[in-house]
């Protein structure tokens, strides 16, 4: 049987983020292969987080910079290792690489973060984005990730036409994986438009982006749409609200912060539009293609609407500044025939882009494909060899000198121990 262990960032939270929805979706295609899945994290475990047990997912917390781990994939000697992000491939890259030789590397990306980092540097010095901001040691980081890996799952085909133009990444080792969808679920019956009320966002507040988008919600659009709508409110959710943001709420404003949804389709399902003013970020957004399965149309922005619609027409409006912003919502709320039209939209896009069946069909023949041409497909891409050499010895000698001054202070700390006893 087919192992895969995956090494997550943090584990995986389906409910509260796009990334672990996507995880989980992942997950699923692997075990419909029949693949043994263990899922194993140096993140301490949260109360959202998938029950992975109740899935035949084994759920291990492995160490940083420990021999344990070393021990623990020599034993395992997975088929498949895929690292969530890359931090998680310059931690454990190396040492999966020393145990596992023949194991078939996979980074799964999310989205750049290089990316996201340069639009939020771009924004808070209020000006726009221009090509050097993308040049970072962040982008170091994360490009040679991909070139250490055998396969880098790319959310966004954007974001693989900047890798491939601006940083000279093969397309050979790019695969594009956006959300694995079940359009089936868009001939479920559905609220009409007059069974519906109000506007939704929806967002994990731990997420820059989305905190940014809130406020922004806060201080110049959502007035502009009550001025107009007096009886409309705005519901915001997401997991993880910080002090700072409840305090926003306010009922005689209509801005109400809700916090943590149980169910995120059911509070967009009965929404009537759908407000995701994204500013900077990356990747695709999870809330959007939430709101088009749910059949409900939004507002967003040239950022949020990025790489989601496979070039068919958007399934709401796009506006990039307050005031059209607003006028696009209220226009979207009061005209039936628009929003209508604008659900038919979103509902192709999701039978057309994100469909499950195809796009699971497209990542396994890869992967089959690679695990049979391993050695000339590594063959081929030598600046991965070759960063592979330097980075893993660096990182070796760095994370065996922090174990051994860990160790090293643990047994200066047990004769203390003994005579404090």
């Amino acid at each position: 049987m087919t192992q895969v262990l995956i090494i997550g960032y943090v584990w995986p939270e389906p409910r509260s983020s796009a990334a672990g929805s996507h995880m989980m979706e992942l997950i699923h295609c692997f075990q419909a292969q029949d693949w043994q899945v263990t899922f194993a994290s140096p993140a301490q475990l949260s109360a959202h987080m998938e029950d992975l047990s109740a899935l035949n997912i084994d759920a291990v917390s492995i160490e940083l910079n420990s021999e344990t781990f070393d021990r623990y994939i020599a034993n395992l000697q997975p088929d498949i290792v895929l690292f969530d992000r890359f931090m998680m491939e310059e931690q454990f890259g190396w040492r999966v690489e020393k145990a596992c030789p023949n194991a078939l590397r996979i980074l799964d990306t999310e989205d750049l973060h290089f990316l996201r980092n340069a639009r939020h540097t771009a924004l808070k010095q209020q000006r726009p984005m221009v090509p050097e901001d993308l040049f970072s040691e962040m982008a170091q980081r994360e490009v040679a990730s991909i070139y250490r890996s055998d396969l880098t799952l790319m959310i966004s085909d954007y974001e693989i036409q900047l890798l491939t133009s601006q940083f000279g990444v093969s397309e050979d080792l790019l695969h594009h994986l956006p959300f694995m969808l079940d359009p089936e679920k868009l001939d479920q019956p559905r609220p009409a438009y007059t069974e519906r009320q109000h506007f939704v966002s929806i967002g994990n507040f731990r997420h820059a982006p989305n905190w940014d988008a809130v406020l922004w919600l806060k201080q110049q659009i959502w007035p502009k749409i009550r001025k107009q709508l007096p009886d409309a409110e705005l519901h915001v959710y997401g997991a993880y609200p910080p002090p700072n943001a409840t305090a926003l709420d306010n009922p005689a404003e209509g801005f109400l912060v809700k916090g943590w949804a149980e169910d995120a389709d059911e509070v967009v399902r009965n929404a009537r539009v759908l407000l995701a003013p994204l500013r900077f970020g990356a990747g695709i957004k999870g809330k959007l293609v939430e709101a088009m399965i749910n059949g409900t149309p939004n507002v967003t922005t040239p950022i949020g609407a990025e790489a989601m619609s496979g070039g068919l027409p958007w399934g709401g409006q796009i506006e990039d500044n307050a005031h059209d912003f607003a006028q696009a919502a209220v226009g979207l709320y009061q005209d039936e025939a628009q929003w209508q039209s604008c659900q038919k939209m979103g509902d192709r896009i999701i039978r057309e882009v994100y469909d499950r069946k195809p796009l699971a069909d497209q990542l396994i023949q890869h992967i089959q494909l690679l695990r049979e041409t391993l050695n000339s497909h590594r063959m081929f891409n030598f600046t991965g060899s070759m960063l592979r050499h330097h980075h893993h010895r660096s990182t070796q000698f760095m994370s065996q000198w922090i174990e051994t001054k860990t160790r090293l202070a643990e047994l200066q700390a047990e004769p203390q121990a003994a005579t404090d006893g």
